[in-house]
């Protein structure tokens, strides 16, 4: 259950940085952009290392 958890906020980053790249103008919005964009791949590392952990714990587990 957790590893589709792990997934599905996978797939939702990169949806959610085109909504949050695709309203910015020049500007301050562009700057909240560009922070929302930085949040969202530091976010998607973050799954990312989550998914492997578990995976390399189920590999273990099976060891």
């Amino acid at each position: 259950m957790k590893t589709f958890r792990i997934w599905t906020g996978a797939a939702l980053v990169p949806g959610l940085l085109l909504v949050a790249l695709s309203g910015c103008d020049k500007g301050p919005a562009q700057q909240a952009g560009e922070n929302v964009d930085d949040a969202m791949d530091e976010a998607g590392d973050s799954l990312e290392r989550a998914g492997d952990n578990i995976q390399d714990a189920g590999e273990d587990a099976r060891d």
